[in-house]
């Protein structure tokens, strides 16, 4: 009897009714009593927690090879894969109880499982897995405000962002869409966590995607947070979940509102921070991308305070951590659908395909291959300067590397429609200075987070780091210097949402059209009556002051892609 009310009042917590209880045993004092019952550790004084984080898994449910760059080439070896992340992090919640796992964005867009079922097949995976808490990334919308609605709230961990509202119209804001922080009370110690997403959504995506959605800049709010989370809630490590890109996240760090975040663990731009970055104010991590990494942070606590911190970044090697059985089986079963089309070989390339090079890169060069070979007519095709994609290096019994329906997807997860129009060469310099502004901006505030825009049927010679509106120096078109006054046939896909007259961000096009075809179809006859191709990047962008293999867009740190 005597263990039953004591049990009772575990549950409970209630003082008052304890006192009663505990007059039977009169030795023990309430103090002492509710020491003796509880079952939290909130009385050691030195323990360590872990954090550990993915980002831009772009729905890479199955392991895939992944580019290393090694002693200045590219080694390929197979990581990732939801099933064998999931033995991963079982792994490591055994090692130690003490451990908090997020995702920082991008869960839902980047393969034809992911587009056939709305993202719907991702939700039974990410809850499996075991999440504790998410922040919604750039392409969370991609099926658009309620169905990113739908999708998260079906997760069962929380969500945080700070800074996307309802849109009230006449660009009035109404409440935030999700809480906008998030507490972890482990052992009685308080660790914060603040959310932010990409506020250049609506610029950067097709703008009809973020429909209903207001974006601020996190300098609007992140001191108010801080100061609740430090001030008010007692937190003792305060951390900003954050989609902004690592170029946006090092500029954040070093402006006095980040001062009380202790880490930025950020995403959106696929870098692999092995080191953290130390900025004026904040330490800044991102952790790669596709499943193939998980950023491990080791916080060591003493008396209720943070005294040591130990960040790594972990490789998920397919072969050492082996498939979890129920993750495997979840997959299966939403996959078997569409497992046909999706393993269905269009064609084949002779050289691996990748997209991890800031200046040119093989699956660029495929996709403008094919629309160049499509649409004869334009002088210039173009191809946006995309992230996503996992390399395909392996090869099969051909002996060249198949590429699969599915495959497509994962280079192209929107079909867009292809669109043509006719610009002046004074709008096409312009517009290159604009994109390439967009990549190499001294103030890392302006950089948008992508590559440099792919063409084919134009070369340009330009300089990364020179000032903005001076950085190129010579185009060609066809082999003849560009003519400012000239009009050219351009061809692009189309952006959901822009006004007829833009083609790939290029404003004011004249005689713009939809044509019959889609980037996916175009792509699946070009490799069909062309394979196996060889898609080696033709040095149409030429940059004169860095290397042209150029794998990351920050600089002025101590960082290096690897």
């Amino acid at each position: 009897m005597e263990n039953n009310r004591r049990g009772f009042l575990r549950k409970v917590g209630a003082i008052g009714a304890g006192a009663a209880l505990i007059s039977a045993n009169p030795i023990l004092s309430i103090a002492e009593e509710i020491s003796v019952n509880t079952d939290d550790n909130s009385s050691e004084s030195e323990f360590t927690i872990s954090i550990l984080q993915t980002t831009d898994v772009h729905c890479q449910v199955h392991p895939h090879d992944e580019l290393f760059w090694e002693n200045d080439q590219s080694v390929f070896r197979k990581t990732g894969g939801y099933a064998h992340l999931a033995t991963y992090l079982k792994k490591e919640k055994k090692r130690n109880p003490d451990t908090f796992i997020i995702d920082t964005g991008d869960m839902f867009q980047g393969s034809e499982l992911s587009v056939k079922t709305s993202g719907k097949a991702m939700v039974p995976v990410l809850n499996e897995l075991g999440y504790d808490l998410y922040l919604p990334g750039n392409w969370e919308v991609i099926y658009y405000k309620k169905a990113m609605q739908t999708l998260l709230g079906s997760l069962n961990a929380p969500k945080v962002c700070a800074n996307m509202y309802h849109d009230l119209g006449d660009g009035k804001k109404g409440e935030l869409i999700f809480q906008p922080y998030h507490i972890w009370n482990v052992k009685g110690v308080k660790i914060g966590f603040i959310g932010y997403t990409d506020p250049l959504v609506p610029v950067r995506q097709s703008p009809s995607y973020s429909k209903g959605i207001i974006y601020t800049k996190p300098e609007e709010n992140l001191a108010h947070y801080i100061d609740v989370l430090k001030n008010q809630e007692q937190c003792a490590y305060v951390l900003m979940l954050s989609h902004l890109g690592l170029s946006q996240q090092i500029h954040i760090a070093n402006l006095p509102e980040c001062e009380g975040i202790d880490y930025i663990l950020g995403g959106d731009t696929h870098e692999r921070v092995r080191k953290p970055i130390q900025c004026k104010y904040s330490k800044v991590v991102e952790p790669g991308a596709f499943g193939s990494f998980v950023g491990k942070l080791e916080l060591r606590i003493k008396d209720g305070k943070v005294v040591q911190d130990d960040y790594s970044l972990v490789e998920i090697d397919s072969k050492k951590y082996k498939a979890d059985k129920s993750i495997s089986r979840l997959i299966e079963e939403n996959e078997i659908p569409f497992e046909d089309d999706i393993n269905t070989i269009a064609g084949y390339s002779t050289i691996p395909l990748y997209r991890y090079f800031v200046i040119e890169n093989t699956i660029d060069t495929l996709i403008l291959d094919a629309l160049k070979w499509k649409i004869k007519e334009a002088d210039i095709v173009l191809s946006n300067g995309f992230r996503f994609c996992p390399p395909n290096a392996t090869v099969d019994s051909t002996g060249n590397i198949p590429i699969t329906n599915g495959y497509i997807y994962d280079m192209l997860p929107v079909d867009s429609v292809v669109r043509t129009g006719s610009v002046t060469g004074k709008q096409i310099t312009d517009w290159l200075e604009r994109e390439l502004n967009n990549v190499f901006a001294e103030d890392a505030s302006q950089r948008l987070g992508g590559w440099v825009i792919k063409f084919k049927g134009m070369k340009v010679s330009f300089n990364a780091f020179a000032d903005n509106g001076k950085r190129v120096k010579e185009v060609e078109v066809d082999g003849k210097p560009l003519d400012y006054g000239k009009t050219y046939r351009i061809c692009a896909c189309e952006r959901e949402g822009d006004p007829l007259d833009m083609l790939c961000r290029m404003r004011g096009v004249s005689n713009a059209s939809n044509t019959p075809f889609t980037l996916h179809s175009v792509l699946k006859e070009y490799l069909k009556l062309n394979s196996p191709v060889t898609p080696e990047p033709p040095l149409s962008a030429k940059v004169l002051d860095a290397p042209q293999k150029l794998l990351t867009q920050v600089t002025g740190v101590d960082y290096q892609f690897r």
